[in-house]
């Protein structure tokens, strides 16, 4: 049997698609992209994403079957150096929760709320 990774996609709900768009390219020096949804039922904004790379893919989603939020899951980025992330959160429109802490062998972590209200979290090697 083939071994897949254990995510394939995310979602980050939003209620503000412009506000949370912006908060997201400011955090990651980074442009999403608009995503057709064949339903017609969502606004999409991607990440840039390989999908046949290591890794998942996802976007920004403004759904109404479901919303932003603090809750069990969270998202974590892979950034160079988390502490970048963490100067930009609040001029980004976010909040820091847990300023940029050791996790030992796997690198650093800073958490986050966005602008929408969800917890995510940035990983870095130093």
């Amino acid at each position: 049997m083939t071994r897949m990774n254990a995510v394939g996609w995310f979602d980050i709900y939003v209620d503000d698609l412009d506000r949370a768009v912006a908060f997201y390219e400011t955090m990651l020096d980074t442009k999403l992209d608009p995503m057709n949804d064949p339903t017609d039922e969502t606004q999409m904004m991607s990440f840039p994403a390989e999908m046949s790379a290591y890794g998942a893919g996802g976007a920004l989603t403004k759904a109404p079957h479901a919303g932003p939020g603090i809750g069990g899951t969270i998202v974590y980025f892979m950034v160079e150096d988390c502490a970048k992330q963490q100067g930009l959160a609040e001029q980004a429109g976010g909040r820091v929760v847990r300023p940029k802490f050791s996790i030992g062998d796997f690198g650093w972590v800073l958490l986050c709320q966005d602008t929408e209200g969800n917890l995510i979290g940035f990983n870095s090697m130093k």
